[in-house]
């Protein structure tokens, strides 16, 4: 069975960097030849069935997607992403953001950056033991493997992986 890879505002060519044997992508922009389809992921649902990515990444994305909107009710736009990715996520499979964080510059001076992330955003708020995200609809697992700050201390790398909720 082929493994399958998917990259979250990839622009016009997916990542593939687990190197697996088939990349996807979702943009703004279509780029069929490139297996990028498009979708505004800030308020429209991935585009892939249930469990059918070994991983997903986001690469200077995850900070372009609001944590609330009303239109005209009230919306976690971030939340709702997190539960997209997990729900497309096999079991055991591995998420992936590289984002500016703070308390770097650099996670402020776009105006586009309208979800700021700390060290404390992932493990907090969507790993598998605090879930502090579940009081705004959050219904998934995941365990946090690992957070290294990358290109000093501009971006933050976090992985996780998504795990089933223990009864």
């Amino acid at each position: 069975m082929k493994t399958k890879a998917l990259d979250l505002g990839c622009g016009l060519q997916p990542n593939n960097l687990f190197n697996k044997d088939e990349a996807y992508g979702i943009d703004i922009r279509e780029n069929t030849a490139s297996n990028v389809m498009s979708a505004d992921l800030a308020i429209s649902p991935i585009p892939f069935p249930d469990n059918y990515f070994d991983c997903v990444t986001a690469l200077d994305f995850i900070e372009h997607i609001p944590r609330v909107i009303y239109n005209p009710n009230i919306r976690f736009c971030f939340v709702e992403l997190m539960n997209e990715i997990y729900r497309v996520l096999k079991p055991d499979g591995y998420f992936y953001s590289r984002t500016p964080a703070y308390p770097a510059s650099a996670a402020f001076t776009d105006p586009t950056h309208v979800n700021i992330i700390t060290v404390d955003t992932f493990p907090i708020y969507f790993d598998d033991v605090n879930r502090y995200s579940a009081m705004y609809g959050f219904t998934g697992y995941f365990k946090i493997e690992e957070q290294i700050w990358h290109d000093n201390k501009i971006h933050l790398g976090t992985m996780m992986k998504k795990v089933l909720p223990s009864s």
